[in-house]
């Protein structure tokens, strides 16, 4: 069976690189690479929603061309499924555009064979910084972490807060949201009084809340890869009293997303402060008909999240690089539309950085609270034009 598999991956390497040249003319092809099973499907079916959205709102013709979505399952972590599925999407289907990307492995894996084929590949959730270098013909859409939480930390430290207490898990993406964290927070003036790393498997946070609540800082700083993370966090945080002892929750937008966190924490979660890219109380009429589109588009799914806008954009993104080619499409003239394009999104205006083809956006400050009955993430403070390096 290995062999069977090494051959097939073989011949799908040797497969010439031609691109959206042979496809059928009238039919532009977006192949979509994502976690649509297992344990980072929480990530990849919100690209599903995003996309279905977009296409719900705006149907699926531009400039006389028909858009077909393509999806290959890689799981989230397998970057022998991601190159495989590139390698398909490019050579046997002819897509145009490779996007998706739920975890960084997974865009690192993949940038060489975008290179090689000539095919734009567009991030819509891998939040490392750097990885667009990786690819000339790659670019992102969805955020990383050094542009939610330094910033961050520089709010938190202008804002009456002087001692935090950070508690992250200890891996790359963890100890990169501590260090940038404290980067902004000690510049603004503030002093992180102690700071602690749990394992990523199934951590027991009551040892470092009982540390936290002696250590008395005006605040917590907390970031874990899971919404479930967030909850079981925040329910420990007040049923020890750290709330009523005047310490102030503060974390990464997704550890308070409505669900499942929000609802399964209740008003215990009152008073936590995040920071993100999109809230969906942003009131502006962007975010107002994609958040209509969405509801018909998915009446079974649950609310839209931040890597579901990601996904919208993405798509408009792509409808616009289409039209403004009239629909001769090839990867270096999509890529010279995209780099620099600036987009009205329903998180607010976003732009491409044409050098490093990153986005840059604004960033929003959080606090959860209870309007008309119901737990909410209402913006408190726009971070804006937020550089993502």
């Amino acid at each position: 069976m290995k062999l069977k598999t090494l051959a097939i991956a073989a011949t799908l390497a040797c497969l010439p690189f031609t691109g959206a040249l042979a496809q059928d003319q009238n039919t532009i092809r977006i192949g979509v690479i994502a976690a649509l099973t297992g344990p980072f499907a929480n990530i990849g079916k919100p690209f599903e929603d995003g996309i279905r959205t977009y296409l719900q709102q705006y149907g699926d013709k531009v400039a006389g061309k028909k858009l077909e979505i393509i999806y290959r399952d890689d799981g989230g972590s397998n970057v022998d499924l991601s190159k495989r599925a590139a390698q398909e999407l490019i050579s046997r289907d002819k897509v145009s555009f490779l996007i998706g990307f739920s975890l960084t492995p997974s865009a690192l894996a993949v940038a060489p064979i975008a290179t090689q084929g000539k095919t734009p590949m567009i991030v819509m959730n891998a939040v490392t910084t750097g990885i667009t270098s990786k690819s000339p013909y790659m670019l992102r859409t969805s955020l990383t972490m050094q542009q939610m939480t330094e910033p961050f930390g520089t709010w938190t430290g202008k804002n009456k807060i002087g001692k935090v207490y950070t508690l992250v898990s200890d891996y790359s993406t963890g100890i990169d949201a501590e260090t940038k964290f404290g980067k902004g927070f000690t510049a603004a003036g503030g002093k992180v009084v102690g700071s602690a790393r749990t394992p990523m498997a199934n951590p027991d946070y009551t040892p470092f809340i009982q540390r936290i609540k002696d250590e008395k800082p005006d605040a917590l700083f907390f970031f874990a890869p899971g919404a479930e993370d967030g909850a079981q966090l925040l329910k420990a945080f007040s049923d020890k009293g750290l709330d009523k002892a005047g310490i102030r929750f503060l974390g990464v937008g997704d550890l308070t997303s409505e669900v499942p966190t929000l609802e399964a924490v209740g008003e215990r979660a009152l008073g936590a402060v995040t920071v993100l890219n999109y809230a969906a109380t942003l009131d502006n009429e962007a975010n107002k008909a994609f958040l209509k589109a969405y509801a018909v588009a998915n009446p079974q799914r649950p609310p839209a999240t931040f890597v579901t806008v990601a996904a919208y954009d993405t798509m408009g993104m792509i409808a616009e690089t289409v039209r403004k080619l009239n629909g001769d499409v090839t990867g270096d003239k999509a890529m010279e539309v995209l780099k620099g394009m600036k987009w009205n999104s329903p998180r607010g205006p976003i732009t491409i950085d044409p050098a490093t083809r990153d986005i840059v956006q604004n960033m929003y400050v959080r606090e959860v609270k209870k309007v008309n009955g119901k737990l909410v993430n209402e913006v408190i403070d726009v971070l804006k034009d937020v550089r993502p390096d």
